[in-house]
């Protein structure tokens, strides 16, 4: 592992992500109920939360990208979900508990590197964390009732969902930082 050591500039853009992210995941809730409710009308309800995940899964990765050090991913998605409710979210509590189980999911993909090859950990977060999101859906959700068919479409909807939110996107905001220098002081120090 590389430099593991917290620097409070760390923490303040920790923090500064969770937050940002939090405002995103408030807004999205109207966004999904809409989502959800049109695609109700056709039957197709079920894909909704699936088709919208991954935007719920950005905060964790893109810290854990960008700061480079175990647990980012797991405390900003916390962050995010912790500020989402305070924001007074639709869901509640329960956003704390998807918080945790959307930041486990997306922290396992840079575990699984050893927090050595964190570009290889961003792409591998995209598929743990739909596993582990998808596994909390068979729990929790009852999607363990769905047809098997069923289940095929909406893992591979949440996987592209979080592949593109959770993966393409982050990595563009992530070149983007770096491009503009943001992030060049943090760098020169380690």
């Amino acid at each position: 592992m590389k430099n593991t050591q917290w620097k409070l500039k760390d923490a303040i853009l920790l923090a500064l992500i969770g937050i940002i992210f939090s405002v995103v995941y408030f807004l999205m809730d109207p966004l999904y109920q809409i989502i959800s409710g049109v695609l109700t009308t056709v039957g197709l309800q079920n894909l909704a939360n699936d088709i919208v995940l991954g935007i719920w899964m950005m905060a964790g990765p893109l810290a854990a990208y960008v700061l480079k050090k175990p647990a980012t991913a797991l405390i900003d998605e916390m962050i995010g979900a912790a500020g989402e409710m305070f924001l007074g979210g639709f869901y509640g509590v329960g956003t704390l508990v998807s918080g945790l189980v959307q930041g486990l999911g997306s922290e396992l993909g840079f575990t699984f590197t050893g927090y050595k090859n964190y570009k290889t950990g961003l792409w591998l977060s995209t598929l743990t964390g739909t596993i582990v999101t998808f596994a909390w859906s068979l729990i929790a959700e009852g999607y363990a009732s769905y047809h098997f068919a069923l289940l095929i479409v909406l893992f591979i909807v949440r996987y592209l969902s979080i592949f593109f939110f959770g993966g393409v996107l982050v990595f563009a905001i992530e070149r983007l930082l770096d491009r503009s220098k943001f992030l060049s002081s943090k760098d020169e120090e380690e």
